[in-house]
């Protein structure tokens, strides 16, 4: 079984910075793919930030300069840096692991990050 523990959620102000964590644990191929995604009200849950095949990153246009996602070497961890925060990037963040295709797929239970004056 494989558990996946996201932190860093809250509520920041236009401008403001965050940053996410997600730990993974349990049985995890060596050669897997790691990142984050997010779900607004009302709206499908779409990338925002991963390490992909070769180790390439992969951002959303929307985050691309802001945001900044990153890894604990030899960990199955991963950070996502927010900044220059805005409200359009208020939803439920959720972390996300897969492997061989899709074929092993986890998510972490969801943090909300709210971006409000």
């Amino acid at each position: 079984q494989v558990t996946l523990v996201e932190s860093g959620g809250g509520l920041v102000q236009p401008g403001g910075s965050l940053r996410l964590s997600c730990a993974a644990s349990g049985s995890i191929s060596g050669v897997n793919i790691m990142g984050w995604y997010r779900e607004a009200p009302g709206k499908q849950r779409d990338l925002v930030a991963a390490f992909v095949s070769d180790g390439r990153i992969r951002y959303a246009d929307s985050v691309k300069g802001r945001f900044t996602i990153s890894k604990e070497n030899g960990k199955n961890t991963v950070f996502l840096q927010m900044t220059s925060l805005k409200s359009e990037d208020t939803a439920v963040y959720y972390c996300n692991l897969n492997w061989a295709g899709g074929s092993y797929n986890y998510w972490g239970q969801g943090t909300q990050v709210t971006v409000s004056s």
